[in-house]
């Protein structure tokens, strides 16, 4: 009976450990995709002659914004989310510090997704794709 037990105990952590390396599998194709599609996107930017702004960032907490050392556009009309000149996807939510008042925000790229705001709670889910169409088709009249 024990060693039945344990069989199965060891054949379900393998499962999980299969499942879990498909899923990063997964998500790192998806990441591979949507830098793909940044990097097209900074590409065509400069094309088009859109300038790039010095990016700012929100607090968590949503009570104060600071300046980056980062320079980028806008993806989306609330500016929470950007593309980097270094084709990086920054989302601008940052902890308060009283340091980045003065100094500004640091910011690090992250993983970008093919949907913006999929597994969110806040917000309705788009396509990157659309995103930086649109945000190529407003040019430099964007909010």
């Amino acid at each position: 009976m024990q060693d039945e037990q344990a069989a199965w105990r060891e054949q379900q952590r393998r499962a999980v450990a299969v499942r879990a390396a498909a899923l990063e599998a997964d998500r790192a194709a998806e990441t591979r995709r949507a830098e793909a599609l940044l990097d097209d996107f900074v590409h065509r930017a400069g094309e088009l002659g859109l300038r790039p702004h010095v990016l700012s960032a929100r607090s968590l907490d949503g009570r104060s914004t600071y300046k980056t050392h980062v320079r980028g556009w806008y993806l989306k009309s609330d500016r929470s989310v950007a593309v980097g000149e270094d084709g990086g996807y920054y989302v601008l939510t940052v902890a308060p510090s009283l340091r980045a008042r003065f100094a500004g925000a640091d910011l690090s790229p992250s993983a970008a997704r093919l949907i913006v705001g999929a597994g969110g709670g806040d917000g309705d889910p788009i396509p990157l794709a659309t995103l930086l169409e649109r945000r190529l088709t407003a040019g430099d009249r964007w909010p």
